[in-house]
């Protein structure tokens, strides 16, 4: 039985918050950190007159998104602190689960960029999970992210006190995550093709160990714990 007087809402689709929050019609976005796109490409189902450009530094998981083409979706190769796109472009940009991978020394600069490449009333909106629950518990004994998590939530908060920037929302939700088994999450989470966890077999082992408790008939489930803010970028 859940014993916490405030749980947190369980979103299964974040793509229904961001709609919540933004309007996503007829919108020139520009998603950084893209990954897969898999939000993107739901958002362009709902609203094909809007176009999203992803920037992706992973060229092997850029190869894979130019290679499944959509309408109104453009990927190029890219980072957050230097993007490669002209001044005022955008009407909205992406940070989803993605600002923490940036170097801590670049956040600064990534935040000013987004800054540069939104127009002047243009929304940012920043998803980060949360350094905390089951989960997080499993993935710290490989990729402890408790100090990038925390940098990149104070990066924020710099940008804020500045004044090209306005907090518009804050929302604090939960997703649900599955794996089928071991063999996923170690697929999934520890070898992604975007990092190297420099994985020895006592870390394996240990991670294993962690993991298994959580395993059920139909797989192991988690509720990630997430934070969102939207900014407004001030004219």
């Amino acid at each position: 039985m859940n014993t916490d007087p405030h749980p947190l809402p369980v979103i299964d689709d974040e793509l229904q918050l961001l709609s919540e929050l933004v309007p996503l019609g007829s919108r020139h976005i520009v998603e950084l950190g893209c990954g897969a796109a898999q939000l993107a490409r739901r958002l362009l189902q709902q609203h094909p007159d809007s176009r999203v450009t992803g920037v992706e530094v992973d060229l092997r998981q850029l190869a894979l998104n130019v290679a499944a083409p959509q309408a109104g979706l453009h990927f190029i190769a890219g980072v957050a602190q230097a993007i490669p796109l002209p001044d005022a472009r955008f009407d909205l940009a992406l940070m989803l689960k993605s600002l923490h991978h940036v170097p801590i020394e670049c956040m600064s600069q990534a935040l000013a960029e987004v800054g540069r490449v939104l127009r002047p009333g243009g929304f940012f909106y920043v998803s980060e999970p949360v350094y905390a629950g089951p989960l997080n518990d499993v993935i710290r004994l490989f990729n402890d992210e408790g100090t990038v998590r925390a940098a990149a939530q104070a990066a924020v908060d710099e940008a804020l006190r500045s004044p090209r920037w306005e907090q518009l929302a804050e929302r604090r939700f939960a997703v649900p995550v599955a794996f089928r088994d071991f063999a996923d999450f170690e697929q999934r989470m520890m070898r992604p093709t975007y990092a190297d966890h420099h994985l020895d077999e006592p870390t394996v082992d240990a991670v294993r160990a962690a993991f298994e408790p959580h395993l059920r008939a139909d797989g192991a489930r988690f509720i990630r714990p997430m934070h969102v803010r939207l900014l407004r970028r001030r004219g």
